[in-house]
């Protein structure tokens, strides 16, 4: 009777044992397998091992270089601004002598735009652009390329006064008088044009292709005082002070150190400023900026007066 208690526990034990020597066997199989084959490379073999930290920043640099590495993936995008003031006694604008189509012309309170000073000494029309040469453009200026640039004569005067233009842009020659007025570019890099507009109409004309050394200047053989600046450039980065004198270039490429230029109609190139206190001297209306993303304001910028009397 106590023989089958006996047959039982050893057969318990006999399976018990079996199962160990089973793992026992897969155990091994695994590190074999872990190990490596014949068959396998020592190549694919180090590829299974964990990066050291030498390893680990050898490909962090690859990675790097291999990356696309411009000026707006590094530090996106910065906007320079700033405020021109007329440093000296405000100059009062000479009224036009309005010689010819007085019933038009005359009605209007015409006066030389060649240097307009607010009375709170805001400097107007001074005009600043980016000099670099295949600075990278902002995909906000996509749409601006097909976009008309108009140079309307309107009340026996240039509108505006300062027209910008990137090369390649669509050029309108305008007349908002009922009169006629003929626009006559000077340009030294693009071929010169002067062109009849008649009255209230207006003709597309092509594009200036290359951008233009100094600006040029516009004006009618026909109405003698009337007189406007072109500024044609390879870039979109231009702007034309406003009447307190502030203005603002949009959307610069951040992390680079830019070069511009600036330039008044009385005074060719600007190169005497005061900023912050300290006076500085600009060769030939040129200065560097380190453009950083955001905001980048160069506040007051007071320019002496005795430079707009060389033109």
């Amino acid at each position: 009777m106590q023989s089958k208690p006996i047959t039982l526990a050893v057969a318990a034990l006999l399976a018990v044992a079996l199962a160990g020597c089973s793992d026992s066997k897969d155990s091994r199989r695994s590190r074999k397998s872990s190990s490596g084959t014949p068959g396998e490379t020592a190549s694919s073999k180090a590829n299974d091992k964990p990066a050291t930290k030498t390893e680990q920043a050898a490909t962090e640099v690859a990675d790097a270089s291999t990356s696309k590495s411009t000026p707006a993936a590094e530090g996106g995008w910065g906007n320079l601004k700033g405020k021109f003031i007329f440093n000296g006694t405000r100059p009062v604008p000479a009224k036009v002598d309005v010689t010819k189509d007085q019933a038009v012309c005359g009605k209007h309170d015409l006066v030389d735009e060649s240097l307009v000073v607010g009375e709170d000494g805001g400097l107007a029309n001074v005009v600043v652009w980016v000099r670099t040469k295949n600075v990278k453009i902002s995909p906000e200026y996509d749409a601006l390329k097909t976009q008309k640039v108009i140079i309307d004569n309107k009340d026996c005067r240039f509108e505006p006064h300062i027209v910008t233009c990137w090369t390649g842009q669509p050029l309108e020659l305008k007349n908002s008088d009922s009169i006629s007025h003929n626009i006559n570019a000077a340009c030294l890099v693009n071929d010169p044009f002067n062109e009849i507009v008649s009255a209230n109409s207006a003709s597309d004309r092509k594009p200036l292709e290359k951008a233009e050394t100094l600006p040029v200047k516009l004006s009618c053989n026909i109405h003698g005082w009337m007189n406007g600046i072109l500024v044609a450039q390879a870039n979109p980065y231009m702007a034309v002070s406003a009447k307190d004198g502030s203005f603002e270039i949009k959307n610069l490429p951040a992390g680079e150190a830019l070069e511009f230029q600036v330039w008044q109609e009385k005074a060719g190139y600007v190169q005497k400023a005061e900023i912050g206190g300290n006076n500085t001297t600009w060769e030939k209306g040129r200065f560097k900026h380190a453009v950083k993303a955001g905001d980048n304001d160069l506040g007051t910028i007071k320019l002496d007066a005795g430079q707009f009397n060389k033109l």
